[in-house]
C-alpha cells in the first residue's frame, strides 16, 4: 500500500485524547489539508521529543504519513516543531481559544481544505495572546461570522431570509437559527438595524473577511458585538447540535462562582 509523506505543513492542535498508555490521538487543523487525525505514538513518554511541542493554541509544523487513499483514517505523525511567534494566551483568553478549537471540532469535515479560515485562525490566536484589551469581544464574534461564512451556514445579512426583501437600514432585524434574519418582533431583545446587517453583510464579502468584520464592530462600539452575542451563539448551537459546547458551559460555570 502506498504511503504519501506530508511535511512541514502548518498546523494548529485543536484537541488530544489517549490512545494507549504511551500514545496520544490528536484533532489537528493544518492549512492545506485541514482537520486531520493524527497518532503520535509514544508522545506520553518521558523521554518523547513531542511532550513540550503538543500543545493547543501554539502554531506548529508538522510532518505525517498518509497510508491508502487517506480520507477519514488517522494518519501517524513523523514530526512536530512549534513555529515560533507568540506564548500561550491565559484567564478569558485562554478560554476563548479553546472555545474556537471546539467549534472547529464540531464544525469543519474532516480533510476539508479551508486555508483562508485557517489563517484567519492563527491572526486570532496571536491577538489572543497579546495585549488585547477590550477587544476579546468582537475578535470572537469576527470569527464565528467568518467560520459560519466559510462553511456555508451563515444567512446573506443584507436580505430577509424567507422572503428576500432588502433590509430596510432603519429597521431592526433578528438573526434566528432555525429562521434565518428577520424583522423583529416586540420580544426579541437581541437585534440589529438593517444598515448594521448590512455592513456585515458588505464586510464579509471582501477580501480580508475577518479584518472588515473586526472593523465594522469595532466602528459602532461594544454595543454591536455585545447585541450581536446571543444571536450568534444561538445558531452556532443549533448547527453543532447537542450537547451545549463544553467550553461554553465552562464559561458559564465560571461565571456563576
Amino acid at each position: 500500500m502506498a504511503t504519501k509523506r506530508i511535511s512541514d505543513e502548518p498546523a494548529f492542535i485543536l484537541h488530544q485524547y489517549d490512545w494507549s498508555e504511551s500514545s496520544l490521538i490528536l484533532e489537528v487543523f493544518t492549512r492545506h489539508h485541514g482537520r486531520v487525525a493524527l497518532v503520535a505514538k509514544g508522545a506520553k513518554k518521558p523521554t518523547s521529543n513531542f511532550r513540550s511541542v503538543l500543545l493547543a493554541l501554539q502554531p506548529l509544523r508538522v510532518t505525517y504519513s498518509v497510508s491508502g487513499e487517506g480520507h477519514g483514517d488517522i494518519h501517524a505523525l513523523r514530526g512536530a516543531e512549534w513555529a515560533g511567534g507568540h506564548v500561550m494566551p491565559s484567564g478569558d483568553a485562554l478560554l476563548s481559544g479553546l472555545y474556537l478549537n471546539e467549534l472547529l471540532m464540531r464544525l469543519l469535515a474532516r480533510e476539508d481544505t479551508h486555508a483562508p479560515l485557517f489563517d484567519t485562525y492563527a491572526g486570532v490566536v496571536r491577538v489572543l495572546a497579546s495585549e488585547h484589551g477590550d477587544a476579546l469581544e468582537p475578535v470572537l464574534r469576527s470569527f464565528e461570522l467568518v467560520l459560519l461564512r466559510e462553511i456555508g451556514l451563515l444567512p446573506d445579512l443584507h436580505v430577509e431570509t424567507n422572503t428576500l426583501t432588502a433590509l430596510d437600514a432603519e429597521r431592526r432585524y433578528t438573526l434566528v437559527a432555525e429562521g434565518g434574519l428577520r424583522a423583529a418582533a416586540a420580544g426579541d431583545r437581541a437585534t440589529l438595524t438593517g444598515s448594521h446587517w448590512q455592513s456585515l453583510h458588505a464586510a464579509l464579502g471582501g477580501e480580508d473577511r475577518y479584518l472588515a468584520t473586526f472593523r465594522t464592530l469595532v466602528g459602532d462600539g461594544a454595543q454591536l458585538a455585545s447585541d450581536l452575542k446571543p444571536q450568534l451563539r444561538a445558531l452556532v448551537q443549533y448547527h453543532c447540535g447537542s450537547p451545549m459546547l463544553r467550553t461554553r458551559q465552562l464559561m458559564m460555570d465560571l461565571q456563576s462562582l
